[in-house]
C-alpha cells in the first residue's frame, strides 16, 4: 500500500494557539511532506515548499503521519501547483465565526492538503467540505501504521 506523508504542528504563536482552541485540536499547522521537502500554506509566506528540517525546527511539537494513498505523487503534484498562492485569511475568520468566507484562489494549511487529495482523485472529504477542513479533521484519518501506544 502506498502512503502519503503529513507533518503536524503547533507553534509558539499566539495565532497557533487560536487556532489549537478554535478546533480543539493539539496542532495549529500541517503541511505535505515531499522528500526531504514540505508543501505547506502559511500565513505570511502563502503556498511554498521549504525543508522538512526547517520546518520541524521552527515547531514546538511535531509528528510525521503516514495515509493511505493510491498515488501520492499525484497530491504532491497538485498541492505544488498552488505554490504561490496566498493564504486564505478569510477562511480563517470564517472557521471561527463559522462562515463561509474561503477565497477561491487562497488556502489555509490543511484545505490545501484536503483539495490536493481530491484534484489527486482521491477525495478524502466531500466536495463542499474541502474549504472547511481543519488540522484536526486531518489529523482523525485513519493511518497507514498504529499511532497509539500502550
Amino acid at each position: 500500500m502506498h502512503a502519503i506523508s503529513l507533518l503536524f504542528s503547533s507553534s509558539y504563536s499566539p495565532a497557533g494557539a487560536l487556532i489549537r482552541t478554535v478546533t480543539w485540536s493539539r496542532w495549529s499547522h500541517v503541511a505535505l511532506v515531499a522528500k526531504d521537502e514540505v508543501i505547506e500554506a502559511t500565513p505570511f509566506y502563502g503556498v511554498r515548499q521549504i525543508k522538512l528540517d526547517d520546518a520541524m525546527n521552527r515547531a514546538r511539537d511535531s509528528v510525521l503521519v503516514e495515509l493511505p494513498a493510491r498515488d501520492p505523487q499525484r497530491i504532491i503534484e497538485a498541492a505544488r501547483s498552488q505554490i504561490g498562492k496566498p493564504y486564505d485569511w478569510t477562511a480563517i475568520l470564517g472557521l471561527g465565526l463559522r462562515r463561509d468566507w474561503q477565497e477561491r484562489d487562497a488556502w489555509f494549511c490543511s484545505e490545501l492538503i484536503a483539495w490536493a487529495a481530491a484534484e489527486a482523485g482521491e477525495p478524502w472529504y466531500r466536495c463542499e467540505s474541502l474549504r472547511r477542513v481543519t488540522p484536526q479533521h486531518l489529523w482523525m484519518l485513519p493511518p497507514v501504521g498504529e499511532l497509539c501506544t500502550g
